[in-house]
């Protein structure tokens, strides 16, 4: 993903989905995974003298011997860290595996029921900030899959690490100041300040800064506290960041719209706003067939060509602030939507570039699940365990081992 310096690192460990096979999971750093060794701290006299050197830096920016010496008692240099920064995946995918991991049924089903155990507290939260709560739960499923996986590594260790590497010196210094300055303002202790492998933190995922300029104590305990087992402090934080970047109270992100036959696709992208009753008079409808609600200037997307189309609004420009990629935005969105009891999107989605559409990938699944070569869960999503299997399969009957899942590969496994 390509984001800005200001929110690049805003909600990376929930945000970037990567599929393990036909199952799929959160990315790196979540709490419940093994440790890895790298991700513990060893030796590195490069690392400790440039530490030196930090630490006379913040001192000389107001940071307190006792709190420098708390937060880096116990941190160390972590090699896995370095390893994450140099080996970042971004992952290519259609707007349907997206949505496929980003709004499965279990996401659906667990944001519900969070939703609703949390419906007062969201209900204040929207009533001071004007987000909705199930926009704001979206959220936290996505950037966290609701508290799950909030990251275990600590901050200062980590960000210490990728600003003593350099690759982005300045941006992870900053990061680690300000670590020190939630340390010093007693919102958390060094060994709670934990994140992802790039300091994002909590429950929806703020870096240092995000925390600094947009973290509320909705409690009312006199601490920001993003890090605990009660996420209210972090979505209200959240809320926080979208209502200051612009939400438009009572308007939507965006809905699904059908367009006529005629439609003059070079109209559609981002920023190419017009109004309503602009598209509407080209003949753009929504799913119902009727005219879309006026909520300001609109653009058309449509992000997969032969997939759905969306009418979106300036909350769509709003939750792009924490994640600039149009999957991710829509995947917020339409998560929400769900979450509000809305349904699946309408529109088809045309076949893959090996001729295949959903059902044929999850059936494809299924088949090898059945002959005996794990393919994870079936959902249609072609990642590492599919692969893995297809390849199985293929050497195990004597085909060209490609990995590649076909039309003529399911035909055999049915």
């Amino acid at each position: 993903m390509k984001l800005s310096r200001r929110t690049f690192f805003l909600g990376l460990a929930g945000s970037a989905l990567s599929a393990c096979g036909g199952r799929t999971r959160l990315a790196a750093g979540a709490a419940g995974d093994v440790v890895d060794p790298a991700l513990l701290p060893q030796p590195n006299a490069g690392w400790d003298a440039w530490v030196a050197a930090f630490r006379e830096r913040a001192a000389g920016r107001g940071v307190s011997a006792s709190v420098l010496e708390r937060a880096f008692a116990g941190a160390g240099y972590l090699p896995g860290v370095i390893e994450r920064d140099r080996n970042q995946t971004e992952f290519r995918r259609t707007l349907e595996d997206y949505l496929q991991i980003a709004a499965n049924d279990e996401r659906v089903a667990n944001g519900r029921a969070q939703y609703a155990r949390l419906r007062p507290v969201l209900s204040a939260i929207e009533e001071r900030f004007g987000v909705p709560g199930h926009v704001v739960t979206a959220v936290w499923g996505m950037e966290s899959s609701y508290g799950t996986r909030r990251g275990t590594i600590p901050v200062v260790s980590s960000t210490s690490t990728l600003a003593y590497d350099g690759r982005r010196g300045d941006f992870f210094e900053d990061q680690l100041m300000a670590a020190l300055r939630i340390l010093q303002s007693g919102d958390t202790r060094p060994e709670t300040l934990t994140g992802s492998w790039a300091g994002a933190m909590g429950h929806t995922q703020f870096i240092p800064t995000s925390y600094e300029g947009f973290a509320v104590d909705f409690t009312g305990d006199g601490r920001r506290d993003i890090w605990s087992e009660d996420p209210t402090d972090s979505l209200a934080s959240t809320a926080n960041y979208l209502s200051r970047n612009g939400w438009r109270r009572g308007a939507p992100w965006g809905v699904e719209v059908r367009l006529p036959a005629d439609f003059d696709s070079s109209l559609a992208g981002r920023g190419k706003d017009r109004p309503v009753s602009d598209w509407t008079a080209r003949g753009v409808r929504d799913m119902a067939g009727a005219p879309v609600r006026d909520f300001g200037a609109a653009s058309i997307l449509v992000p997969q060509p032969g997939g759905p189309a969306f009418m979106v609004f300036r909350n769509f420009t709003v939750i792009s602030r924490y994640n600039n990629a149009v999957n991710y935005v829509i995947g917020v969105g339409h998560l929400g939507d769900r979450i509000a009891g809305g349904g699946p999107v309408r529109g088809g989605f045309p076949p893959d570039a090996n001729g295949l559409r959903l059902q044929d990938r999850q059936a494809l699944q299924r088949g090898l699940t059945r002959a005996g070569f794990d393919a994870g869960e079936p959902d249609g999503v072609i990642g590492g365990n599919t692969t893995g299997a297809i390849e199985a399969y293929q050497a195990a009957n004597g085909l060209p081992v490609t990995g590649t899942p076909s039309a003529d590969l399911l035909r055999r496994l049915r």
